[in-house]
């Protein structure tokens, strides 16, 4: 049986399903460690993340992420519940593959990409 995807609801109660993503709050700019991965399946897979961090990584400087802006709180339901992220980034890997982002339009994308792809290749060198 597979697991039951998360979902992102952001401005207007537009929804999407997704099988990984990673929050990562403003705040993650000066202070990585409040940056959190979820799975569907509720595993947590560092290599996983660490790829999703990288790819949206490149593919931003390539052009290439899509990238959603939005001015209202992200809300991300899960297998442990519901949460609320006010300003930061939200990277998520979709029910097809594809690797997007969700953004507060007040905060840097690229800083907060930066602090993900760090966070996340620290996480998977150094075991933290």
């Amino acid at each position: 049986m597979s697991a039951k995807p998360l979902r992102l609801i952001s401005d207007g109660g537009v929804g999407t399903d997704c099988n990984c993503l990673l929050i990562v709050p403003q705040r993650a700019i000066h202070e990585p460690g409040y940056i959190r991965g979820l799975h569907a399946s509720g595993v947590t897979n560092k290599h996983e993340f660490q790829a999703l961090a990288q790819t949206a990584y490149y593919q931003y400087q390539d052009g290439e992420l899509e990238c959603f802006p939005v001015s209202e709180p992200i809300e991300i339901i899960g297998p442990g519940g519901s949460e609320r992220l006010d300003a930061g980034l939200v990277l998520y890997r979709d029910t097809d593959g594809a690797i997007r982002g969700i953004v507060h339009e007040s905060v840097s994308l690229k800083r907060l990409l930066e602090s993900a792809h760090r966070f996340c290749t620290r996480w998977v060198r150094l075991d933290i």
